[in-house]
C-alpha cells in the first residue's frame, strides 16, 4: 500500500511540474474563422504575414513590435497599460471587464472569443485567457 501512495505521489508531482512548465501557442482567428496571425509558445505574437507583432512574457509583460513596453498582464488577470494604468481585468471563468467595470465579453475555455452582445469574434485556442484578452480587446498590440 505504501509503494502505491508513493507512486501515485510521485505521479502528481510530475503532472504538476509538467502543467507548470506548459508552453502555450495557438492560432488566433478573426469572427469570419480566417487565420489573422499566432502566438508562439515563447509569447511571440504575429500577424497573418508572419510579422513580428510584439510579445507577452511569462511575467506578464507585454512588448510592441519595436520592444517598447506596452503594459502587463498581472496574475490576477488585470490589465494594464504602459502607464501603468488600469484597463481592466479577466476573471477565472474568462468574463473580460473594461476600466469602468463594463462587461465587454468572454474568453471561453476553448479560445472562443464573444463580445459583450455575446456574438462570435474569434478564437485563440491553446492561448491563455488573459493573453486572448490582450489581443481581442485592448489595443496593446
Amino acid at each position: 500500500m505504501k509503494t502505491i501512495r508513493t507512486i501515485i505521489c510521485s505521479v502528481v508531482a510530475l503532472v504538476a511540474i509538467a502543467l507548470s512548465a506548459t508552453a502555450w501557442a495557438g492560432d488566433l482567428r478573426n469572427a469570419s474563422n480566417s487565420y489573422i496571425g499566432k502566438v508562439e509558445s515563447d509569447g511571440t505574437v504575429r500577424n497573418a504575414s508572419n510579422s513580428y507583432v510584439g510579445k507577452i512574457y511569462s511575467d506578464g509583460t507585454v512588448r510592441n513590435a519595436s520592444n517598447s513596453y506596452v503594459g502587463k498582464i498581472e496574475r490576477d488577470g488585470t490589465l494594464r497599460n504602459a502607464s501603468n494604468s488600469y484597463i481592466g481585468k479577466v476573471y477565472s471563468d474568462g468574463t473580460v471587464r473594461d476600466a469602468s467595470n463594463s462587461y465587454v465579453g468572454k474568453i471561453e475555455s476553448d479560445g472562443t472569443v464573444r463580445n459583450a452582445s455575446n456574438s462570435y469574434v474569434g478564437k485563440a485556442a491553446g492561448v491563455p485567457r488573459e493573453w486572448a484578452a490582450v489581443l481581442f480587446f485592448t489595443k496593446l498590440l
